[in-house]
């Protein structure tokens, strides 16, 4: 399991000036500009796969870095010009997925993280430089958005390894790109280009190579200057709605979008815009 402490000291201490390493190998590293907070996968050697250990890092990470006030915005993102992540170390598989019990503990620490990510009220921005490819592909479906640049591929080829996706993974990704697009990346095993992820609705935006973190991180901005108690209960209704389509809703979960008419920030965001100034959000 992670060290939570160690996490939690790496998301108080990292400033702008330098990303600090989150675990004793330094495969994960947090940086802070402001209110945003950036989380690289850092194994450029091995295309930024994920060990078994870094799962469940990540997943505590998302955990802190939501829990912190300051933080109105992540971006994920890997280290080097190869990958976004390659997914899923395959040299963890001999001991953490040679059967399915071994697998049921791999898969849950995967779901562990990709619903983190999902859940968390925070928005998360996944920025994509290379392969994006099985859990790495996966991370990214989970994240609010995703801005690639051109030339990246993306896709999930775990029939290559006569493995499957979880019913988390299939969950998401059928209500990212829908059923036909779903199978289509499955069943042929492809990494797609930017042009086919754009089309299918994979990525949110495709950008020149030399322009992805610019347009990555001014997107990032525009949403941490948002309100983000609005952010969190967007998502949150959003998973409701995914949860039940049919809107058969609790009172409680009827009761959601109401909720910010009592907050501050909707009384500042509205005096800001009949005043003509920019509204200052404080979260509360």
């Amino acid at each position: 399991m992670p060290d939570s402490t160690a996490v939690a000291a790496a998301v108080t201490t990292t400033t702008a000036a330098a990303a600090a390493p989150v675990d004793s190998d330094g495969h994960i590293l947090l940086r802070r500009d402001g209110a945003v907070a950036t989380v690289t996968i850092n194994r450029p050697a091995q295309r930024n796969a994920i060990s078994f250990a870094m799962w469940n890092t990540l997943a505590d990470l998302m955990r802190q870095l939501d829990a912190d006030r300051a933080v109105r915005c992540i971006v994920i993102t890997g280290a080097g010009d190869a990958a976004f992540s390659a997914g899923a170390d395959i040299s963890d598989f001999e001991q953490h997925r040679s059967d399915s019990a071994r697998g049921r503990v791999y898969n849950r620490a995967v779901d562990g993280l990709l619903e983190t990510v999902a859940e968390i009220g925070t928005p998360v921005i996944s920025m994509i430089r290379g392969f994006a490819a099985g859990g790495g592909c996966e991370l990214a479906v989970a994240t609010d958005l995703r801005i690639a640049a051109a030339g990246s591929r993306m896709g999930i080829p775990v029939a290559r390894l006569g493995i499957t996706i979880g019913h988390r993974e299939m969950f998401g990704l059928v209500n990212l790109v829908g059923k036909g697009s779903a199978m289509y990346i499955l069943l042929s095993g492809r990494l797609l280009d930017t042009d086919e992820a754009l089309r299918i609705g994979l990525v949110n935006q495709v950008t020149p190579p030399d322009e992805l973190e610019s347009v990555t991180y001014r997107l990032a901005a525009d949403i941490a200057a948002l309100a983000p108690l609005s952010h969190a209960v967007n998502k949150q209704t959003l998973n409701q709605v995914l949860a039940k389509p049919s809107l058969n809703l609790t009172p409680d979960e009827a009761r959601l979008p109401l909720t910010q008419f009592d907050t501050r920030d909707y009384q500042e965001g509205y005096r800001a815009f009949l005043e003509k100034r920019r509204p200052e959000f404080i979260g509360e």
